[in-house]
């Protein structure tokens, strides 16, 4: 059988998004179970995806479920199969997925949404190797190694009683942790020209001309909650919408949601107490204030930048030089 290859290039080369990648290699080579957890959005399954093609099953099946998407009962069908019979509308023998994915791989996305019971039929399969199907009375083994994907915390919902502790403990053989865009901030810009350049393709425009300065900056400044999905659907609006495809752009369609026409839930009317603004407290140095101010912000930049003075500029709306001349200025260290 033919590998099926991942249809997504993994682009990324921010120190955590490496450590992590690394972590990836080390762990695919085995058969044991391995955790992908992470945010919404920052490409568990693609993550879970290179554990498999990079492991000896990869010329074997690599079977996906989302447990979230479907009921208890069908779940049960899916992963384990039905004789005949089984149940009203079985009409057929159904292979499950522990079955198809024999030798190879199956990865559990959403796995925090199965039910106790369903727990501890998985369970079962990864102790001993056993699977049999829903009306059947035929025990199986297979060789199936498990890739865990989930955004939620498995520890807290063990401890509540919502995730069986003896499968959380069979399942987390290792825990590879996906980081966050804004943890990945030198990827960000390689990220939206990817997607941008993918975007105009399908549009069939000739070339993309890239993002303005501004723009730019204020990919880089933004908290990006939805991870590299939300980078990925803003540059892709962004793009399409765009009236001029000569022109660099220069402002991004960050809320799809956004118009003049948008509509409101009316707000709760605010307390007299919060609706005063905090006066200031004086006596002060204003300039001493603004100089702090800058300083404080120029610093900050270039923590949140790994000192890579150049994407620390882009994060301010400033230019190269204009950042060099304000460390300058301020005395600024450069370096850690």
């Amino acid at each position: 059988m033919s590998p099926t290859l991942p249809s997504q290039q993994i682009i990324g080369e921010a120190p955590a998004f490496l450590e992590m990648l690394e972590h990836v290699s080390r762990a695919a080579p085995l058969s044991k179970p391995v955790l992908v957890v992470g945010e919404r959005g920052t490409g568990k399954e693609l993550i879970a995806s290179r554990l498999h093609f990079l492991s000896d099953r990869w010329e074997q099946r690599m079977v996906k479920v989302n447990c979230a998407a479907l009921t208890e009962s069908i779940l049960e069908s899916e992963l384990f199969g039905h004789e005949v019979g089984a149940f009203t509308g079985a009409t057929k023998t159904h292979i499950g997925h522990f079955e198809r994915a024999d030798g190879g791989t199956l990865i559990l996305d959403e796995l925090a949404s199965i039910s106790l019971r369903m727990q501890e039929k998985i369970l079962r399969t990864i102790e001993y190797g056993e699977v049999q199907r829903v009306g059947g009375s035929e025990t199986m083994i297979v060789d199936v190694r498990i890739v865990g994907a989930t955004n939620a915390d498995l520890q807290r919902l063990a401890a509540d009683g919502k995730f069986r502790k003896d499968l959380l403990d069979r399942l987390a053989f290792d825990v590879i942790t996906v980081p966050p865009l804004r943890e990945r901030i030198e990827d960000i810009m390689p990220l939206a020209h990817a997607f941008a350049i993918n975007m105009a393709s399908e549009l069939k425009w000739s070339y993309f001309p890239g993002f303005s300065s501004r723009a730019s900056s204020a990919l880089l400044r933004n908290r990006w909650p939805g991870n590299v999905r939300e980078l990925k659907n803003t540059i892709e609006r962004t793009v399409y919408r765009s009236a001029d495809q000569e022109q660099p752009i220069s402002t991004l369609a960050l809320d799809p949601f956004d118009s003049p026409f948008k509509i409101d839930e009316p707000a709760a009317p605010m307390s007299p107490a919060a609706t005063q603004r905090r006066p200031p407290l004086l006596p002060a140095d204003l300039q001493q204030r603004l100089v702090d101010t800058e300083i404080d912000l120029l610093s900050t930049a270039l923590e949140k930048a790994r000192f890579n003075q150049r994407l620390a500029a882009d994060l301010l709306g400033l230019s190269y030089h204009q950042f060099r001349g304000k460390l300058r200025k301020f005395g600024i260290r450069s370096k850690p």
